[in-house]
């Protein structure tokens, strides 16, 4: 077991044990609920609140499962694709929000109205104002956590599990890999031009707030990042880059451009179809669903050229090597 392998281990346990005390939390909330003795979340009957803080309940069991498995031997026995799937969905998500969920607690004053929470809450109520202080922060450290631990220990798991995907030599993306970098580079382009003030394409400027912006700046930054990885392979030799930077960049920028645009589109599909009056989006909605649908198909197609290697292993025949 060699240092980075070490370090994936560490990183993939101090993610289960981050996302721990926010389960628990979470488990608070409905059993407090149901008994009477927790409030109900503001905008919230209870009959929802239970419904939705118990669907997040189960997301934060996968999150404490996926870290075990990332560090665990029997990990090494599950079927790849589904480990393979549930990780690279889950930091691709957290390393957008990370640095948004940092920022946002600077930016944000502390007490977060209605229409703010729609755009920054995304885990069922964490912003709700009648929380304390340190249910607020233990939430904050689990996501922390969770984010951190999973961008370290995905790649070492990837690279224990499929080592070939992390040492395979020079060449180009295929068609497909080259079509999916100027897919998600243009999506990336766009998120950024907006993040910098841009106005074109935008319905209702006035509701791009400063974290939207940001968000779109992180985003677009990961968009550009993933097409950078995934056009340029690592190669030997003086100057070059390591070969397995551009492949954990890859995955983790795909991840980001599949995860985030995947649950944005759902939602802006039902603003535009249902048309809710107190739900106001920046973006022009056509564009929008564009935008996150190309971002989708972007990003899992970058998957599949990274998972692709010369040696076209299937993660179901893969041998795991000893440790």
């Amino acid at each position: 077991m060699d240092r980075w392998d070490r370090m994936g281990r560490l990183a993939a346990y101090g993610s289960a044990a981050a996302m721990a005390p926010y389960a628990v939390i979470k488990v608070s909330w409905v059993v407090g609920s149901l008994l009477g003795l927790a409030p109900v979340g503001a905008g919230f009957g209870l009959a929802e609140w239970v419904v939705l803080n118990t669907v997040t309940v189960g997301m934060a069991a996968v999150g404490i499962a996926l870290g075990l498995a990332l560090a665990r031997p029997w990990g090494m026995r599950l079927p790849g694709v589904p480990v393979v799937f549930c990780a690279w969905v889950g930091a691709g998500f957290l390393v957008s929000m990370l640095p948004y969920a940092l920022a946002d607690s600077l930016l944000s004053p502390p007490e977060v109205s209605g229409s703010d929470s729609s755009e920054s809450d995304t885990s069922g109520g964490d912003s709700d104002p009648t929380m304390p202080g340190w249910e607020a922060a233990l939430i904050q450290f689990g996501f922390i956590g969770m984010g951190l631990g999973l961008t370290l220990a995905l790649p070492a798991y990837l690279r224990r599990r499929w080592p070939e995907a992390f040492t395979r030599r020079g060449g180009g993306p295929s068609p497909l890999g080259r079509a999916a970098v100027a897919l998600g580079a243009a999506v990336g382009l766009i998120w950024l031009y907006w993040a910098a003030g841009g106005t074109a394409g935008l319905a209702h400027p006035g509701e791009g707030r400063a974290t939207w912006r940001l968000l779109c700046g992180i985003c677009g930054t990961w968009a550009l990042v993933a097409a950078f990885a995934v056009a340029r392979p690592g190669r030997e030799g003086p100057g070059r880059l390591p070969r397995w930077l551009p492949s954990v960049l890859g995955w983790l920028g795909s991840g980001s451009l599949f995860a985030w645009s995947g649950w944005k589109l759902p939602l802006t599909l039902y603003v535009a179809l249902a048309a809710p009056p107190d739900v106001v989006l920046p973006e022009r909605l056509g564009l929008a669903i564009a935008l996150h649908l190309c971002a989708v198909v972007a990003g899992g197609a970058m998957m599949w050229t990274l998972t692709r290697g010369p040696s076209r292993t299937r993660p179901e025949v893969a041998a795991a090597p000893p440790g």
